[in-house]
C-alpha cells in the first residue's frame, strides 16, 4: 500500500542535475529543454480520455463523481465543493482530443450545475463554477450561455467578503474562518473582472490574497490551514487546522493550494510581490526534509515525525497524497514560465518528475480499473476519516490540467492559465 512507503521509497530522481544544466540560461517563458516527449504526454491524455469514459458510464445523470471506495463510485450533488471538477476534466480532455462525446457529457453536467451560481453559502464557487463554466466559455466562446452564469456566481462569491476582515469567509460555523484553500477561488474573481470590465472582483481577490500573506503564513513560508477572525474588528481569534496533523503542522495540500494561488495572482495582476512570495512557498515545499524523492508528498509534511501522543501516529505517518502532487505539478509548470535560467529549469524539472511518477504505477490506475478515476492514493481528510488512500476527482482534474499545460509548451503554444476571455 502506498500509505506504507518509506521516505526513500518510490522513484529515484531522473537525471535532475543533467536536465537542469540543459535548461539553464533560458529566459522566462521559454519552452526549450523540455524533457517529457510529446508522445508521452499525448499517451497520458489519451489514457485519461479512455478512463473518464469508463467513469461516465457509472455516474448518475443528476450526480457528480467524488471518489471510488470499496468498489463503489461515490458521488455528490452539485452543492458539494468538488462538483466542478468532473465537467472541467471532461472539457480539458475535449480540448485535447476534439471528442464531441466529451463535450456533450460536460454540457450535460453543466446543466445540473448551473443553479449553483446563486449559492451564497460557500466560498468554493471558483472550484465549482470556474473550473467548469470557465473552461466551457474558453473552449466554446459561447458568452450568451455562460457569461451571465459566471458573473452571477462571482457576485455570489463576493457576498461572503467582509471589508473589515479583508477576506472572504470560507465556512459557516467557527467565528469567521478563512482557509488557505480559498486562494484557489480568487482566479474566478480576477477573471470575472476581465469578463465584465468591473475591477471590483479583482480588487477583492487582491485584498484577500494580501490578508492571507499577512496572517496565514509563518516565517518559514508554511501556511496555517484555518485563520479564524472576529468579523467585528478583523482581529485573529485562532490559528488552527481542520485537515492537517495539528495546528502548527504543514498540511500538504494547503501548501500546494497557496503556491498555486500566488502564482496565479502574479499572472492576473502583474504584481511581482506575489511571484516573489510564490518562490518562497515553493522553496518551503520542495526543500522540505520530509519531501519524498518521487515528489508525491505525505498528506502532511510533519506526518512522518508524529509522536505517540498524536491520534494519527499509529496509522497515518506515511500516507501519500497524489492530489497535492497534481496541484504542485500544475503550479510549478506555470511558475517555470515566469522565471529564468536556473529557477526556470529547477521548477520545470520538478514538475516533470512529478508528472513522470504520477503517470506510472503505483499512482496511475490501469484503464478500466479504479472506477474510471485516473490516479490512486489521494487523501481527503485524515482527521475526518474521509477519503483516505483513494482516487479523488480533483486529483484527476489537476493532473489533466498539468498535462494540458505541458502539452501547450511542447507544441510551442503560448502558455495561459486563463479560462475566460472577454
Amino acid at each position: 500500500m502506498i500509505g506504507s512507503f518509506s521516505k526513500k521509497a518510490g522513484f529515484m530522481l531522473i537525471g535532475v542535475s543533467l536536465v537542469i544544466t540543459a535548461c539553464q540560461n533560458q529566459p522566462a517563458g521559454t519552452t526549450t529543454g523540455l524533457q517529457l516527449s510529446h508522445e508521452f504526454i499525448v499517451q497520458q491524455l489519451d489514457d485519461a480520455v479512455a478512463q473518464i469514459k469508463v467513469l461516465a458510464d457509472s455516474v448518475p445523470a443528476d450526480r457528480m463523481p467524488r471518489t471510488f471506495q470499496g468498489d463503489t463510485i461515490v458521488t455528490s450533488d452539485t452543492r458539494w465543493w468538488t462538483s466542478g471538477f468532473y465537467p472541467g476534466s471532461l472539457l480539458y480532455l475535449y480540448e485535447h482530443s476534439g471528442d464531441e462525446q466529451l463535450l456533450q457529457l460536460a454540457k450535460d453536467k453543466l446543466r445540473i450545475l448551473e443553479k449553483e451560481q446563486h449559492n451564497k453559502g460557500t466560498h468554493d464557487l471558483g472550484f465549482m463554477l470556474y473550473c467548469s463554466f470557465g473552461n466551457a466559455l474558453r473552449l466554446t466562446g459561447d458568452t450568451a450561455t455562460y457569461k451571465t452564469i459566471l458573473l452571477t456566481g462571482a457576485e455570489s462569491l463576493i457576498s461572503r467578503y467582509n471589508p473589515t476582515v479583508k477576506a472572504i469567509r470560507s465556512w459557516e460555523g467557527w467565528t469567521y474562518p478563512v482557509i488557505i484553500d480559498n486562494m484557489m477561488n480568487l482566479e474566478f474573481l480576477a477573471q470575472a473582472s476581465t469578463l465584465s470590465g468591473d475591477p471590483k472582483y479583482r480588487d477583492i481577490a487582491m485584498t484577500h490574497a494580501n490578508t492571507t500573506i499577512k496572517n496565514h503564513y509563518r516565517p518559514d513560508y508554511s501556511s496555517y490551514h484555518v485563520i479564524d477572525y472576529n468579523p467585528e474588528d478583523g482581529s485573529i481569534v485562532a490559528k488552527k487546522t481542520a485537515q492537517g496533523a495539528y495546528d502548527e503542522s504543514a498540511w500538504a495540500r494547503g501548501q500546494a493550494w497557496g503556491l498555486y494561488g500566488y502564482i496565479m495572482m502574479y499572472r492576473e495582476t502583474g504584481d511581482v510581490t506575489y511571484l516573489d512570495f510564490a518562490k518562497h512557498v515553493a522553496a518551503f515545499i520542495l526543500n522540505h526534509p520530509n519531501m519524498p524523492e518521487d515528489l508525491v508528498p505525505y498528506w502532511d509534511f510533519n506526518a512522518p515525525d508524529l509522536t505517540a501522543d498524536s491520534p494519527y501516529a499509529a496509522n497515518y505517518k506515511t500516507n501519500r497524497d497524489a492530489s497535492t502532487a497534481t496541484v504542485l505539478a500544475s503550479a510549478l509548470i506555470e511558475l517555470s514560465t515566469h522565471t529564468e535560467n536556473e529557477e526556470h529549469a529547477d521548477y520545470m524539472v520538478k514538475a516533470e518528475h512529478i508528472l513522470k511518477n504520477l503517470s506510472t504505477a503505483p499512482y496511475k490506475a490501469e484503464i478500466g480499473t479504479n472506477g474510471g478515476f485516473i490516479l490512486k492514493y489521494s487523501v481527503g481528510s485524515i482527521p475526518h476519516g474521509s477519503e483516505i488512500d483513494v482516487p479523488l476527482t480533483y486529483a484527476d482534474y489537476y493532473y489533466i490540467e498539468a498535462l494540458i499545460r505541458y502539452k501547450r509548451l511542447l507544441e510551442g503554444k503560448p502558455f495561459s492559465g486563463e479560462k475566460i476571455k472577454k
